[in-house]
């Protein structure tokens, strides 16, 4: 439940602290006095989004803090620790939950999680299981299917969650399988037509038989065949230069070293600095003797048969070439394609065989998916009556003791996430009438009190920590408005309820009032929350019943209200 909720900068709101706690929590306050903006910032709190139009003229942002106690065990605290955050030990079996929320006039939200900032989202997830809020919106949702779907499978409870979880999982189970099955059967033709277009590129490859980097090497080769003429004259001249062998009157360049190694020799004797020089001509030599060696070894290696060979080689590059054209631009992908194009064929060419399996999963989904469905069917129209017959009990102590509500569970033609269910909440005004569909039998007024009714009958099935009614008692009166009232305090007997009412028959059943209270400076205005008790309690109950605090009559009349809930909550 909620301990505490604080408030700075939020509408007219400057700043609030609103005492909760557990039980029947009624807030006041005149018309524009800002009780809306609770209702505002609790939804900061429960991730809704966010508005900068919604922060106090002249304030950089809007602070909404909230306070929850929580069991220190339980789904709960598993998601709260799942986000990276934790919660606050407050006793045995009991824990303390910190949100926090902020919004700055540029527009940026910021959410916080004990603590520890968080995304928005993280507040929405928890708040679905903390708080159900209850508005003028939610009376308009009521008239919806979904709403009403909802209300029923809320109130069927556990069993039914076990079942629609089963039946959700292999609902998606068999909409995968039958997704892929059509996606297979639509695409038949394309699929075949590409099995065989990669055939006939896969055989195409294998014939070529390419080898990663073999152009590359094939265009070396060529270059070199391509210039076969040029090498043989220029490594021709390089060994006549070194070694020359067309006369004995070509100065070479061994003669000349030989010819300058003789004549250091003829003197070496006469000075000690000639020996070295003598020896480093020496080592020359020898060096550029193996030189013309060498050059005359790759004479000998240049094939006088290129000119043949060239125009093989050019052949096999125009192949691969034409390759990479094809299923290129590398050759190297090239053979990547046979590669993996193997894996592909091999999937297409098992197509029939996949479609035979795909059609036999998909028959033992829809079978369980079938068996399923009339299982839930089965407990909704159980649920279904024991919701209209608790309803309608509940009706009658709200002043609506000739209405009756019908639940209807019919069988609809497709399935879907739910099961094959429609449900409808019809109300029959009184007897003798045809039930009618919410959105066209039932009244604002009316509409409040079954929105409740539902609530207090389904709150005994799914638990909800918390309840919050903003104005549901609009367009009720009177002994309507005692009976809501009544029947809200009964609700807060299992949940904390926390309600924002203009009506004094409303309040009267409340365990904790508060009060929105409006002042002015005379340009700003300003609004603070007080917590009411003794007096102060019966005049702003006399305040609601006729508008004027102090009236004589009105407080007694709110003496006599409080009396006759104190005596309803002592009976109870």
């Amino acid at each position: 439940m909620i301990e505490e909720i604080s408030i700075r900068d939020l509408g007219v709101i400057g700043e609030a602290r609103l005492p909760l706690g557990p039980g029947f929590t009624a807030i006041t306050g005149e018309t524009g006095a800002g009780k809306t903006m609770v209702v505002t910032a609790l939804g900061l709190l429960l991730g809704e989004r966010s508005d900068a139009a919604a922060i106090r003229a002249g304030s950089p942002q809007a602070i909404v803090e909230g306070r929850w106690l929580i069991a220190d065990e339980g789904r709960v605290v598993q998601n709260v620790r799942d986000a990276g955050s934790d919660v606050e030990s407050a006793g045995p079996g009991k824990a303390e939950l910190l949100l926090g929320r902020s919004v700055s006039s540029e527009g940026r939200s910021r959410a916080a999680l004990g603590g520890r900032a968080v995304p928005s989202r993280i507040l929405t997830e928890l708040g679905e299981q903390l708080v159900v809020v209850h508005g003028q919106s939610e009376q308009v949702r009521l008239r919806s299917a979904t709403a009403q779907h909802e209300a029923l499978d809320r109130f069927a409870g556990a069993e039914l969650g076990t079942v629609l979880g089963d039946y959700q999982d292999v609902y998606r189970r068999w909409q995968s399988t039958q997704s892929e099955l059509d996606l297979l059967i639509a695409e038949q033709e394309r699929r075949a037509a590409e099995a065989e277009e990669l055939r006939a590129s896969i055989e195409e490859i294998e014939k070529a038989a390419p080898q990663r980097g073999e152009d590359v090497e094939l265009q070396e080769r060529v270059d070199r065949l391509s210039n076969l003429e040029d090498l043989r004259i220029a490594a021709t001249q390089a060994h006549e230069a070194l070694s020359s062998e067309l006369s004995d009157e070509a100065r070479d360049v061994l003669a000349l070293l030989d010819a300058a190694k003789r004549s250091l020799d003829r003197v070496a004797s006469y000075d000690a600095a000639l020996p070295p020089i003598a020896e480093q001509l020496a080592v020359v030599t020898e060096t550029v003797t193996d030189v013309s060696a060498q050059l005359s070894r790759y004479l000998g290696s240049l094939d006088p048969e290129g000119a043949r060979e060239l125009e093989g080689l050019q052949e096999r590059r125009a192949e691969l070439t034409a390759l990479a054209r094809k299923y290129g631009p590398t050759l190297d992908e090239v053979v990547d394609l046979l590669d993996s194009g193997s894996g592909r064929l091999l999937e297409l060419d098992n197509d029939a065989d996949r479609i035979e399996l795909l059609r036999e999963t998909v028959g033992q989904h829809q079978a369980r998916l079938v068996q399923l469905a009339e299982r839930l069917s089965t407990i909704r129209r159980g649920a279904a009556e024991r919701l209209g017959e608790a309803v309608t009990t509940e009706l009658a102590a709200l002043a609506m003791a000739s209405a009756r509500l019908v639940v209807q569970v019919e069988d609809r033609q497709d399935y879907t996430t739910t099961g094959k269910d429609q449900v409808a909440i019809l109300l029959q005004p009184h007897p003798g009438s045809e039930p009618r569909p919410l959105a066209k039998g039932a009244s604002g007024g009316e509409l409040s009190r079954v929105m409740l009714a539902i609530e207090v009958v389904v709150a005994a099935n799914d638990p909800v920590p918390t309840f919050v009614f903003d104005e549901v008692d609009a367009g009720v009166g009177g002994a309507s408005a005692i009976e809501i009232g009544r029947r809200l305090a009964k609700l807060s007997e299992s949940a904390q309820v926390i309600v924002v009412t203009h009506l004094a028959q409303v309040a009267a059943f409340a365990t904790n009032h508060l009060r929105v209270t409006k002042g002015t400076d005379g340009e700003v205005t300003s609004s603070s929350v007080e917590q009411l008790n003794g007096d102060q309690r019966v005049s702003e109950m006399a305040r609601l019943l006729s508008g004027l605090a102090d009236s004589d009559s009105g407080l007694a009349h709110a003496r006599e209200l409080l009396d006759l809930a104190h005596f309803d909550h002592g009976r109870g």
